[in-house]
């Protein structure tokens, strides 16, 4: 587990367990309905939570960020892909991000990519703030949502 002092609070990384799941899930789908303005979601809360709890945690590399032991960030990492990224509607411009995108970094120091949705705005300037550049543009043909994004690429 690595930790990181912000000026607010103490936030330590680790590898998401079996017994984190529904934690996880519970941020994984309060992020996306508190962005809802600019993140669809498809599916039900039961079916994400069925998602995140028997598939995304088991099977993927999944990452959580903790702030006083409560799970306040989730980062899935596929290669040098961030498959999904989550920070808790409360916990967001705290720090919290920036410091799971940085330790991110860490785990894959010679190329991260993701994508944003395009019209995720408050996304594209936190990535683009990064050092994060678009790559490719696309109409959402090959995403569950439909829904028009934009790949990103960090490079040291």
């Amino acid at each position: 587990m690595a930790s990181h002092d912000t000026s607010q609070h103490r936030i330590a990384f680790r590898r998401a367990t079996a017994a984190d799941a529904a934690e996880v899930a519970t941020v994984y789908i309060a992020s996306r309905r508190g962005a809802a303005d600019y993140l669809p979601t498809v599916g039900t809360d039961a079916e994400i939570r069925a998602f995140v709890i028997d598939r995304m945690v088991p099977e993927r590399e999944t990452w959580v960020a903790e702030v006083s032991g409560r799970i306040v960030a989730v980062m899935v990492l596929d290669g040098d892909m961030v498959d999904q990224f989550y920070v808790f509607p409360a916990d967001q411009r705290r720090g919290v991000g920036d410091r799971m995108l940085a330790y991110a970094k860490q785990l894959r120091p010679a190329r991260l990519r993701l994508y944003a949705f395009q019209r995720n705005t408050p996304a594209r300037r936190f990535y683009e703030a990064r050092g994060f550049i678009a790559k490719e543009f696309t109409d959402g043909a090959t995403n569950m949502e439909r829904e028009p994004d934009v790949l990103y690429e960090w490079t040291p």
